[in-house]
């Protein structure tokens, strides 16, 4: 059995912050990419229901005439010239040693007015609904770097992919 020091096991904990810092980090941007990839997928296509996000309902006839009339494909829900879809974005904000924040969204208003509703445009939600779709691949993209950052895995397999 070895033995450890206050001072080696003090390093040890050191290690483990930074390693824990770094696979919050990969494991929150891998996340956002694969919820906004998700939902810009959604755009252009029916969606069923997912968790509280209600299935999307059919354009409403109006909408299939005016999309028609003005050039577009008479029954793509949400897509139209690709400009909402193409405005959705992600960033990472890590907040703390093992914290941080993906944010998936757009600064469209429209897309603000889609994805909750407004009293004449049903709710047809991509984010939550798209979240919601891909939560089990976030589950284990999560899980797995947080197993990666506890058992040193991330901190050995940097120091090898450096000696390349």
């Amino acid at each position: 059995m070895t033995d450890i020091t206050l001072a080696g096991f003090i390093a040890h904990l050191e290690q483990m912050a930074v390693a824990v810092h770094h696979e919050t980090e990969k494991a929150l941007k891998k996340v956002a990419v694969v919820v906004e990839t998700e939902a810009k997928k959604e755009i252009g296509h029916y969606q069923g229901a997912a968790g509280q996000f209600g299935a999307w309902p059919q354009l409403a006839e109006a909408t299939k005439a005016d999309r028609i009339a003005h050039g577009f494909t008479e029954n793509d829900p949400l897509l139209r010239t690709g400009e909402m879809r193409d405005s959705i974005h992600h960033k990472v904000e890590m907040t703390g040693i093992a914290s941080g924040v993906a944010h998936v969204g757009s600064d469209s208003e429209i897309a603000l007015f889609q994805e909750i509703g407004t009293r004449s445009i049903p709710p047809r939600s991509f984010l939550g609904g798209g979240l919601f779709r891909k939560l089990s691949q976030v589950k284990a993209i999560c899980g797995h770097h947080a197993v990666a950052a506890l058992t040193g895995h991330s901190v050995a397999s940097q120091i090898v992919q450096s000696k390349d």
